[in-house]
């Protein structure tokens, strides 16, 4: 088998997709025994396509996926490898929450104060874009609509870009991961916004593999992300990474759960 691998969640810059590339890299040359004894090899890629699509290939050996399509549309048709332990405010090991901003142009102090505004959020099938920002608005707005508009922008940095340069939108929620690092490497974004509070937390983005992997085989390769981490501490350091927790798939449930408490308070979408 030619196994293919890619961390397409949180290159933010140039400079953090060379250094996931670097950290797949590092787990690579400690697979190499087990690969070579199999006859298999691995590249390091990029994603060319729906990254769905990308995540259910049978030759997936390792990527990184958002714990809401895992409980929805790959639900049963991947394998949790590890879950990252960030070295970032709001990132309990093997959590997070997202970061609710404004535009620094927005005279609002708290969510609340948002009604009426214009929200942004990256994706329907995002937890920290869209259901964590969701499950946080849902008591605000009495089953009524609570923006004057929501628009979807295809990625948090859109978002940042829509609040922060734009100005097409006041509002959104951006993963607490994906914000740290555009504080440190697009500053002109983190500028332009505001920080109003936190959503509630929730298990982190999964690594995962397919289900063609043999489960004996899982726990090998979240052995080689951990020493990946030990091994090179100074790309563990840029990356904000304190190793990697193996948390039960049965844990993600949790996000259907806050799914659910927002359409039982009838706010069943962003609007």
């Amino acid at each position: 088998m030619n196994w293919i691998a890619a961390l397409p969640m949180y290159n933010a810059s140039p400079a953090l997709a060379a250094d996931w590339r670097a950290l797949l890299g590092r787990a690579e040359a400690r697979l190499a025994g087990w690969l070579a004894a199999r006859g298999d090899t691995l590249s390091i890629v990029e994603p060319d396509g729906p990254l769905a699509a990308f995540w259910l290939r049978p030759d997936l050996l390792l990527s990184q996926t958002c714990g809401y399509p895992l409980v929805h549309a790959l639900a049963g048709r991947v394998q949790v490898v590890a879950t990252p332990a960030f070295d970032i405010d709001g990132c309990a090991p093997g959590r997070y929450r997202s970061v609710l901003v404004t535009g620094a142009h927005v005279d609002a102090p708290s969510l609340d104060a948002c009604r009426g505004l214009r929200a942004a959020y990256n994706d329907d099938d995002s937890n920290s874009g869209m259901n964590l920002f969701r499950a946080a608005v849902a008591p605000l707005a009495r089953a009524r609509p609570f923006f004057a508009s929501v628009t979807r922008t295809g990625g948090h940095l859109a978002s940042l870009r829509a609040l922060a340069i734009d100005r097409s939108a006041d509002v959104a929620a951006i993963d607490c991961v994906t914000f740290a690092f555009v504080r440190e490497h697009l500053p002109e974004l983190a500028n332009g916004v505001r920080v109003i509070g936190f959503t509630g937390d929730a298990p982190g983005l999964p690594f995962i593999t397919s289900n063609a992997v043999a489960a004996g085989d899982v726990a090998r390769l979240a052995d080689a992300l951990d020493h990946a981490v030990r091994d090179d501490p100074a790309l563990a350091q840029r990356l904000k990474l304190r190793g990697f927790v193996r948390l039960p798939a049965d844990d993600y449930t949790s996000i259907l759960a806050i799914e659910r408490e927002a359409v039982a308070l009838g706010y069943p979408r962003l609007l």
